[in-house]
């Protein structure tokens, strides 16, 4: 019984952590600024692991609107600028109609993304 509860629980967080991540990204990309490319993927449906997953491969080969700096902490105590890629919606589009990763079941996730941004 106890495994069953903690599987319930550990969905329903995990659902939860999903609806507010996709909740930011559509309001970040409903601001019309310039996002990353997995701020862009959440907002269009594509869960987060995912997106954090493909987010470097869907933005290869992509010449980006504009790029900044963030700050990022490593491990311990050490903190690290990095340049980040933005791209904006019809960048974004443009890519997401012609990428398809190579795994099966996420090439189709990307499909029906590309399929509702388009609609």
């Amino acid at each position: 019984m106890n495994a069953k509860a903690r599987t319930a629980r550990q969905t329903l967080r995990q659902r939860a952590i999903n609806f507010r991540a996709a909740r930011k990204a559509r309001r970040a990309v409903a601001s019309g600024t310039p996002q990353t490319a997995r701020t862009h993927l959440v907002a269009a449906g594509i869960d987060t692991s995912l997106a954090k997953r493909f987010s470097g491969a869907f933005s290869t080969r992509v010449t980006p609107t504009a790029t900044t700096t963030a700050p990022i902490k490593l491990r311990g105590r050490v903190r690290k600028s990095v340049a980040v890629k933005l791209y904006d919606l019809a960048t974004f589009a443009a890519r997401l109609a012609v990428y398809r990763p190579k795994d099966r079941a996420a090439a189709a996730r990307f499909e029906r993304a590309a399929h509702q941004l388009a609609a």
